[in-house]
């Protein structure tokens, strides 16, 4: 019987071991998308406590506190940090087979060196230590990246943020790439007109554009996509249900976007065909200035109207939805492809039954001009565990290459939260290690541990090639 995630954790082999240890531990992380604060790097902010740190923001631990019957007062309401802490420790017993349980005594152990059971009986001596820590200069936020040997990072950015926190970080000299990535849901979220008014009248502020018409829309847009790129953007990124590749004219975008700037709803078939217009025009940017585009699809967000209503959006409402994906996707992605405007794309699903049709879906529009120009993504939100990292990584090796992956990613709003790369590197040299077992691939440990290395780091830095 193995002991509780030693040194060989998820490493059943010896060639599993023999390429973590030797290959993947030691390479920098390229976190290419996640969602922590830009501002919190800038100022170098330093947490008053571990609930600060590790339980704000996080909606996967919300979502298990709920479950175990925590009430909402603990998790996003107005009970002390303490407090929520402890209800924090009275529910990781019960997350045994969640990915939470792994990830959270990984972040105990790589940044605190605490190697006891988090529970109620240790909580409190946990919670000490930590925060001890947490007061020390060696755990500011730029020093938390500094030890998890962080090279890059993508954080996630609206078309009409100022920027200035990346601005500061750059001009602070600190050694580590925090830039920028393009998220425009917002300026094609036209199921409320409301909202959608007040968007396009801060884009024209911010933008400095008189927007009224399309035209002068989508002037506005390019003003901020040029502006993002001046500020080191290389990388945009789009929250999805599916893709969207209606047939639309000129003529009936323009008079869609004056009907919704007069106040008036759209229909169904309207909004579909002014998003088909902007996934569009967003693709041609993207390509124009050479940027990689992101498509994270397939969430069913905001289920809970009462939650909803009383906490906002990305609370822990979300679900794995099913929509209909391939038919509409290679429409889209054929119509760039057929005017030479397919950027290098990076497609990411959340329903498990898509894997085999996002990976053979980017192996229609490889045109030979970029290494893996086309990405299957990482597994993603409620994939990013074990046996959903494994299947995307089956799915892409039967299907695609395996070997051209750009890897792991750590989409989360934690700085907490780099030990991810390492679950995703064990899952991974696990993988081939079996296979070496096996005798299904060479025991050729120079060849496997360049791959290794290629997908742990190499892959992704010479694919976005920000430098």
């Amino acid at each position: 019987m193995k002991n509780f995630m030693d040194e060989n954790f998820l490493l059943q082999t010896e060639t599993a071991q023999k390429l973590y240890h030797q290959h993947a531990a030691k390479m920098p992380i390229f976190d290419y998308h996640c969602h922590i604060p830009p501002k919190d790097i800038a100022e170098d902010k330093q947490f008053e406590n571990m609930t600060q740190i590790w339980l704000y923001g996080d909606h996967y631990k919300w979502r298990a506190m709920r479950t175990n019957g925590v009430d909402e007062r603990y998790c996003t309401g107005d009970a002390s940090d303490w407090e929520k802490f402890e209800k924090w420790a009275e529910t990781v017993p019960n997350t045994l087979r969640n990915p939470l349980y792994h990830w959270t005594h990984l972040e105990l152990q790589r940044f605190f060196g605490i190697n006891k059971i988090f529970n109620p009986s240790t909580a409190k001596e946990i919670w000490d230590e930590c925060n001890a820590k947490l007061q020390t200069p060696e755990y500011s936020v730029r020093n938390i990246i500094r030890m998890a040997n962080v090279h890059t990072i993508c954080t996630t950015d609206d078309p009409v943020d100022s920027l200035e926190y990346h601005k500061q970080i750059k001009e602070s000299g600190f050694e580590v790439n925090v830039l920028p990535a393009w998220r425009p849901d917002k300026a094609m979220a036209v199921e409320n007109a409301a909202a959608f008014n007040q968007y396009v009248d801060k884009l024209a502020e911010v933008s400095q554009t008189t927007i009224n018409s399309f035209s002068s829309f989508m002037e506005a847009i390019e003003k901020r996509h040029k502006f993002f790129h001046e500020n080191g953007c290389r990388l945009s990124d789009h929250g999805l249900e599916t893709a969207i590749a209606e047939d639309y004219t000129e003529e009936e975008i323009s008079v869609l976007f004056e009907k919704i700037r007069g106040g008036n709803e759209l229909t169904d078939s309207e909004i579909r065909k002014f998003k088909s217009c902007m996934l569009y025009e967003f693709g041609i940017m993207d390509h124009s200035r050479g940027w990689t585009q992101q498509y994270h699809m397939g969430a069913l967000r905001n289920n809970s109207t009462r939650l909803y209503n009383k906490l906002g959006p990305d609370t822990g409402l979300d679900s794995i939805g099913d929509f209909e994906i391939a038919r509409p996707l290679s429409k889209f992605l054929d119509r760039l492809d057929m005017e030479n405007k397919l950027t290098k794309t990076v497609l990411y699903n959340l329903n498990p039954r898509d894997n085999e049709l996002i990976a053979t879906m980017i192996g229609n529009f490889q045109d030979g001009s970029v290494p893996g120009k086309m990405q299957y993504g990482s597994g993603w939100w409620f994939l990013d565990q074990k046996d959903g990292m494994e299947k995307q990584m089956n799915a892409l090796s039967n299907l695609g290459l395996l070997s051209r992956f750009v890897g792991m990613l750590t989409d989360s709003r934690s700085f907490l939260s780099y030990p991810r790369h390492e679950y995703f590197r064990r899952t991974l040299c696990n993988l081939i290690g079996k296979d070496v077992e096996n005798g299904e691939v060479p025991n050729d440990m120079q060849l496997l541990g360049q791959m290794v290395e290629n997908i742990c780091f190499y892959n992704a830095k010479a694919y976005f090639n920000f430098e």
